[in-house]
């Protein structure tokens, strides 16, 4: 059944969109082509635009970031090149968290089950000293627990334990992980 009269509008407001073009523009001529050593000046673009930005935070040049004001990166956290942080929802990165090259966190997908696929955003937290490996995937709504390593092309649709090593379409915990001295 299919009724063209139904219209479910914009899923984000004015402000927002219009904060996203000005983000693009400044991401394109601020952030995009800035040297890579220069964590300290992305950190401050990105707080400018409302992200929560701690000490020591590494976020590459190549790093594309929907919504900055969604972002929460905690001391030391490390972003990789090619990393898409799409966040329409919140995303929060934990100490000394790291996410590697063209991995996708992804805060926001649709109601495939209404008309107009209403948007649903839902927060992604990557705890302390958690481990998201080159281009995984990590569903909105997802936990990655403190200390876990997700296996490089994992697809995370669940929350995921702490100090486990998880893997797979869809990611399992594998086994414990065990710091060696």
């Amino acid at each position: 059944m299919h009724n063209t009269d139904t219209f479910t509008g914009a899923s984000f407001s004015l402000k927002n969109r219009l904060g996203r073009v000005v983000w693009g523009v400044v991401y394109i001529l601020l952030f995009k082509y800035s040297p890579k050593p220069f964590h300290s000046w992305r950190s401050f673009i990105l707080r400018l635009f409302g992200a929560k930005i701690g000490r020591g935070v590494h976020i590459y040049p190549g790093v594309k970031i929907w919504a900055p004001w969604n972002l929460e990166a905690h001391d030391e956290a490390g972003v990789a090149n090619g990393v898409d942080l799409y966040c329409q929802g919140k995303i929060i990165l934990g100490y000394r968290s790291i996410v590697s090259q063209r991995a996708f966190i992804c805060a926001g997908t649709h109601d495939y089950t209404k008309e107009g696929h209403p948007l649903i955003t839902a927060p992604i937290v990557i705890q302390d000293n958690a481990w998201v490996a080159a281009e995984a995937f990590v569903h909105p709504g997802v936990t990655i627990g403190e200390g876990a390593v997700i296996g490089a092309r994992s697809v995370v649709t669940k929350d995921m334990p702490a100090w486990t090593v998880c893997a797979g379409h869809p990611c399992k915990p594998i086994k414990e992980r065990i710091l060696s001295k």
